[in-house]
């Protein structure tokens, strides 16, 4: 029956899950296990939230998948699937919560953490590395925050200040530095919650994930999330997957989250071994041959010598009796034991336009329509749409790629019959990509480019190519590249490494896939992986002198940030020795130097670095903030104004100026500086927390709070901006409610001794001496040198015989001039 004039036109994309669904064979057991675990509800003993679909490749898993949403979204499931294509846990989190904001359920909190993520992350890494001190708060450590460092110098191995550099820094100085780095990093990243963010982003973003899926899991009746290709992503996901269904380690997610998993291995045991109760296992088999032969009927396939040519090429592998069954437009078999089922599948499609597009199509990874327009003989550049349509195709969105079964003989068929027509395919592919990373690099610094979702991707897919075309000329580029990959984090050089290995198997080529390896096997330990990998490129990729120091700065910025010393210095002098007018490791170790507050050495070096650099806003950006942090206010000044002379929309290096200019007197212009910061960057906690101040400092209270509020929103259990509400209280004389803040403060940091000090001045105000005392006793066992408590601790004493409730007592400060309190003055 045709449709009614008026009814709308089903789209391409619905035709072809039309025609799909309708072809879809078998597997009755495994839908049934699946849709009956939707009718048991979560309180059935028999309920089951973790599925595993295993099986070889072209066996339907991804097909089956698919199905499985289908019935899911039948029964009211919000859903959301993901594949090989994202290789870590931060990059499933982001495509779950962009697939459930398609589907009108966002994760605001998660996609808000994931902006600030992204943001701090480059912000920390564009300088090799962020300052480690509070803006407001150059005091002395804590005598736990020294205890600890002596431990790490002498047994942690923390701190391995040791060798050449024992004698240059002592240990009071190597603790003062740890305690600088260990309780006010936050300082350069704007909270406690901004280090955590870039140092483990999974603790911190796991959780509120968890949250967010237990929102949406309220509002509907199941959530359900799918990971394909499962046997790619297990290493970098198993640990993480286990933990969040665990529920111990991130929060527990609700009962009605289903998790379906989809791979060719069983589960790894080492991970979930003690699982087996709880997941419904689904291997899958062949079709049988009744299986088979019903399929083919379906499609009008009744030859019986066809059909027996589709059992012997397909070995029951749906995917290739799909693929068969849809060009079997002619009978006749051949004994030719040596044909694939591609081959058959090329001879059956009787255009040769066709069989040319079908080929074509196979050599990227990725298709568009103009990718496929790229690399298509010119009388088939038409054909996408066709293509598209092929029961091999996987089409998500804008994306289309081939089944590996199917592909992977494509590639060999056109790989061994004409050498020369490969090259010339992959080097025109390899063109078309390198259009599109040049489009996407416009405007773009050279330093912001692999941070670029969309310029990484080009360049990847045009690194791909340039591989599979010249395998030993492109492989040096190909590796240089691991150099910003690692630069930008373990995700990104998991994706890096993975085009090597996947040039190497697809075109090959033995160098190619021993390196390809030998990367994603050093890329699985999550903390180390980076540093081991450079230290590979290091010692066998070949690079030219700049190479290596760029290598050895970004393998320096990586050990500091763990805090290996030693190792980042030593780095650094190798990157100066090899490329001395290379600015970048100057300013490395100069931030090195300022980590353990050695500023007269780290300013020798920044005056290094900004002499090579004198343009460089980095270089100026990050001498201003160590003479910010040595006090030096006006030499700050200078270097602030000449960087953001060069780039005004820096947020951070508008933050810093802030503070300069409100320590010499000039809050209005702090409050400017401030205003453009958080213009640019609405969710810069560390500017809304610096601009309550100054707003209530200037008589806008209520603007104050606003700020204030809009801080707490975005990071709710970060100990510094609790305690900083309670100061806010305390100051508006609302003494129980700010009491209640620094409570609250103080269980999420129970070593929060700025806390202890100003509640105990609350305490005072409320008449409860007894309290106050016992506050600043506590505080100054914490950190006996805490003078102002000592001050605070003897007026209270005196005061006891005078009126209750005693005089108002000093601010309790976090800086020299009496501001309200900064980061904590101590974090073990």
């Amino acid at each position: 029956m045709a449709a009614a004039p008026n009814a709308p036109r089903p789209s391409m994309r619905e035709l072809i899950q039309r025609r799909r669904r309708a072809g879809f064979l078998g597997r009755g057991a495994e839908l049934d296990a699946y849709r009956w675990n939707f009718a048991l509800g979560t309180e059935d003993p028999a309920y089951r939230f973790l599925f595993h679909v295993r099986g070889n490749a072209g066996i339907g898993k991804s097909s089956l998948v698919h199905e499985l949403e289908r019935i899911a979204r039948e029964h009211g499931a919000a859903t959301a699937r993901t594949d090989d294509s994202l290789v870590g846990a931060v990059e499933v989190m982001a495509a779950v919560s962009a697939q459930f904001g398609h589907l009108g359920h966002p994760l605001k909190a998660v996609d808000r953490l994931l902006q600030t993520y992204r943001q701090r992350r480059h912000e920390a890494e564009s300088a090799l590395g962020a300052p480690g001190a509070d803006p407001a708060d150059p005091g002395a450590p804590s005598p736990a925050a020294r205890a600890t460092a002596q431990a790490a110098l002498t047994g942690l191995g923390m701190l391995p200040v040791v060798g050449a550099f024992a004698g240059a820094l002592d240990p009071g100085q190597v603790a003062e530095g740890a305690d600088r780095v260990r309780t006010v990093l936050s300082a350069r990243l704007r909270s406690h919650d901004d280090v955590q963010l870039v140092l483990d982003p999974l603790s911190v973003l796991t959780p509120v994930f968890v949250t967010e899926v237990g929102r949406i899991a309220a509002e509907v009746p199941w959530v359900a999330l799918f990971l394909d290709t499962y046997e790619r992503t297990a290493p970098f996901l198993d640990r993480w997957l286990r933990d969040l269904l665990a529920g111990e380690r991130y929060g527990a997610l609700p009962g009605n989250v289903v998790v379906t998993l989809a791979g060719q291995r069983s589960l790894d045991p080492a991970y979930w071994a003690d699982w087996a109760d709880l997941v419904v296992d689904l291997p899958l088999a062949p079709f049988s041959e009744a299986e088979t032969r019903s399929f083919l009927s379906g499609r009008g396939v009744l030859a019986e010598s066809v059909v027996q040519d589709v059992l012997r090429l397909s070995r029951g592998l749906p995917v290739l009796v799909s693929t068969l069954a849809e060009s079997a437009v002619q009978a006749g078999a051949v004994d030719d034991p040596s044909t694939t089922a591609v081959e058959r599948f090329l001879r059956w499609e009787g255009d040769p336009v066709r069989r040319a597009a079908a080929l074509a199509g196979a050599l990227p990874r990725h298709l568009d329509e103009d990718v496929f327009r790229a690399v298509a003989d010119e009388p088939g550049t038409d054909l996408f749409g066709w293509l598209r349509a092929l029961p091999f195709v996987d089409v998500r969105g804008d994306r289309a790629q081939y089944h590996e079964v199917v592909r992977a003989p494509m590639l060999r068929l056109q790989r061994t019959t004409s050498g020369e027509r490969w090259r010339a395919a992959h080097e025109r592919l390899a063109q078309c990509y390198t259009g599109r990373r040049e489009t996407e690099s416009r405007g773009l610094g050279r330093h912001l480019r692999w941070g670029e979702e969309r310029w990484r991707a080009a360049r990847l897919e045009e690194a791909y190519h340039l591989l599979c075309a010249n395998p030993r000329e492109a492989l040096p580029g190909v590796l240089r590249d691991g150099i910003d990959a690692c630069d930008e984090g373990p995700e990104v050089a998991r994706r890096w490494a993975g085009t090597v290995r996947a040039a190497g198997e697809d075109g090959d080529a033995a160098v190619l896939r021993e390196w390809g390896t030998g990367l994603l096997d050093a890329l699985r330990d999550e903390e180390r992986g980076t540093i081991v990998v450079l230290g590979m490129l290091l010692g066998q990729a070949g690079l030219t002198g700049f190479e290596r120091t760029r290598a050895l700065s970004v393998r320096g910025q990586a050990l500091r940030r763990r805090r290996e010393y030693t190792e980042a210095f030593a780095d650094f002098d190798r990157a100066i020795e090899l490329t001395p007018r290379a600015p970048r490791p100057y300013t490395g170790r100069a931030v090195t130097h300022r980590d353990l507050g050695d500023f007269d050495r780290a300013l020798e070096d920044h005056d290094r670095a900004c002499a090579l650099a004198p343009d460089g806003e980095r270089a100026l950006g990050h001498r201003g903030e160590t003479y910010r942090l040595a006090g030096r206010l006006d030499e700050a000044l200078a270097d602030f104004d000449a960087a953001l002379g060069i780039a005004p929309t820096t947020t951070w290096t508008l933050a810093s100026r802030a503070d300069v200019l409100r320590r010499l007197g000039r809050p209005r212009e702090a409050l400017a500086d401030l205003d453009r910061a958080l213009a640019l960057e609405p969710e810069y906690v560390w500017a809304l927390v610096r601009r309550s101040r100054l707003r209530r400092a200037l008589g806008d209270a209520d603007g104050g709070l606003a700020d204030l509020d809009r801080a707490q929103d975005l990071s709710p259990d970060d100990p510094w901006l609790v305690g900083e509400r309670g100061e806010t209280l305390r100051e508006r004389g609302r003494h129980a409610e700010a009491v209640t803040q620094y409570d609250r403060a103080l269980e999420l940091d129970p070593d929060y001794t700025w806390a202890l000090g100003s509640r105990a001045l609350a305490h005072h105000a409320l008449g409860r001496s007894d309290l106050a005392l016992a506050d600043l006793d506590r505080a100054l066992a914490m950190d006996p040198e805490y003078a102002w408590a000592r001050a605070r601790r003897a007026e209270i004493v005196a005061a006891a015989t005078g009126p209750v409730g005693g005089p108002a007592l000093p601010g309790n400060p976090a800086d020299a001039d009496g501001e309200a309190p900064g980061e904590p003055r101590s974090r073990a």
